[in-house]
């Protein structure tokens, strides 16, 4: 089975407690809605320490790219490889954690999936001013818009799940705006354009992170910690 769930940013309890509780298996998939966050350091001790903790769970994770972490393209021990009938970035040491290539189709339980992940840091001056660590590559490219466009094309702009860090637009949950964030200086350039990805598609389902809340719009479901699910009975579609 399928599950999904929202950003871990670097907390492998989260999963670790989820494969427990549920007892998840080799025969099931994760996936994470971007930030996972081993990725935030690139090859550093830190990252593969949880890494080594979520392998070692025995259950495919598949990772959505997030806006704090690297894009494992960048990092040098990531090679592709087709699963699910999509390329995933995976390390050879880490079999069981996959990272999603923006555009890719998956099949996912018989259902096709496609997976678009980044978004804009809202956090990024402070970021910045702090010496922590910020992606340019955050959001994506114009090159990985087309490629969605093109394997949307393919498939006649009809897909079961679309899988996203952040939300079109139009679903912005601006009740999780932060006080402190001017917002005329946020870039929600992604969302604007995954407004007009959602326009033009057949859907059933869209899954989405980033904004740590746990809620449904319409086909649109956020998720932070909630686990999503067929034998997990939170499933609200």
């Amino acid at each position: 089975m399928i599950y999904y769930t929202g950003d871990m940013h670097g907390d492998a309890n989260k999963i670790l407690y989820y494969v427990s509780e549920y007892n998840l298996t080799s025969e099931d998939v994760i996936v994470i809605l971007g930030d996972v966050g081993v990725n935030y350091f690139g090859n550093d001790n830190g990252d593969k320490k949880r890494k080594k903790t979520l392998n070692k769970c025995n259950v495919p994770i598949l990772c959505i790219h997030g806006n704090h972490e690297m894009r494992p393209e960048s990092i040098s021990s990531y090679k592709e490889i087709l699963w699910h009938g999509g390329i995933v970035y995976v390390e050879e040491e880490f079999p069981n954690l996959l990272f999603a290539k923006d555009g890719e189709i998956y099949d996912l339980d018989d259902k096709k999936a496609i997976a678009i992940g980044g978004a804009y840091s809202v956090d990024k001056f402070y970021r910045l001013s702090k010496g922590m660590k910020w992606f340019a590559d955050e959001q994506p490219s114009e090159e990985t818009k087309m490629c969605v466009i093109d394997n949307l094309d393919a498939v006649n702009w009809n897909i079961d799940i679309v899988l996203t860090h952040t939300c079109p637009a139009k679903y912005i949950p601006t009740e999780t705006f932060l006080p402190m964030i001017d917002q005329s200086t946020v870039d929600n350039s992604t969302e604007h354009w995954l407004d007009t990805i959602e326009d033009k598609l057949t859907h059933q389902k869209w899954y989405c992170g980033h904004w740590h809340i746990d809620k449904k719009i319409d086909k649109i479901r956020f998720i932070m910690d909630d686990l999503e699910g067929q034998r997990y009975k939170k499933e609200v579609f």
